[in-house]
């Protein structure tokens, strides 16, 4: 009884074996499929096992049963897909990590931070006074009221002069670094 490979030479030494190849192909594509859960990925081995039990024929090496031999490449293909896996971590898509990959300059917030901070130094004493207490410290107008031992109509009358002045020295801020800038 001939060997696979003896009945897949052809006499001029070319191979003739693609129908024994191929009837094995979908049991393992089957085979491939339970492995991985992909069948992409089973495809990719399938057919990486198929060129290395052909380069394996045209090297010269005896093949006695087709099948066993086709599983087991395919077989050793996944144990080694896992082990190089296991070596790298775990693989996932650019698109899950790319927010993590890059973020925007922190330059502009903090130079607008520190704008803030000079206009808010530029303020009369007690419309900055007033301001730190009920933004920066959370005081109610009574609180600040009683602080400062004004009425709470002067502390609402100095919030708002304090917030229209910052608005105003904000905007003329971002216009003047726009000019400077084109």
């Amino acid at each position: 009884m001939k060997s696979w490979m003896e009945n897949a030479r052809k006499p001029g030494g070319e191979y003739a074996g693609g129908a024994d190849l191929a009837e094995h192909v979908r049991s393992l594509r089957r085979y491939a499929i339970a492995l991985t859960g992909d069948p992409s990925e089973a495809d990719d081995l399938v057919q990486e096992s198929l060129v290395r039990a052909l380069a394996r024929i045209e090297e010269g090496a005896e093949v006695r049963n087709a099948r066993t031999y086709l599983f087991s490449i395919l077989h050793n293909l996944r144990v080694d897909l896992l082990a190089r896996n296991a070596r790298r971590g775990p693989q996932m898509p650019l698109e899950a990590v790319e927010h993590r990959l890059s973020r925007p300059a922190e330059q502009p917030a903090r130079l607008r931070h520190a704008e803030l901070a000079l206009a808010i130094d530029a303020l009369p004493e007690q419309q900055r006074a007033v301001l730190l207490l009920v933004a920066l410290e959370g005081a109610s107008y009574q609180e600040v009221a009683e602080i400062l031992d004004i009425a709470p109509g002067t502390v609402m009358s100095r919030l708002s002069r304090a917030r229209k002045a910052l608005r105003d020295m904000m905007e003329e801020s971002a216009v003047t670094n726009l000019r400077r800038m084109t």
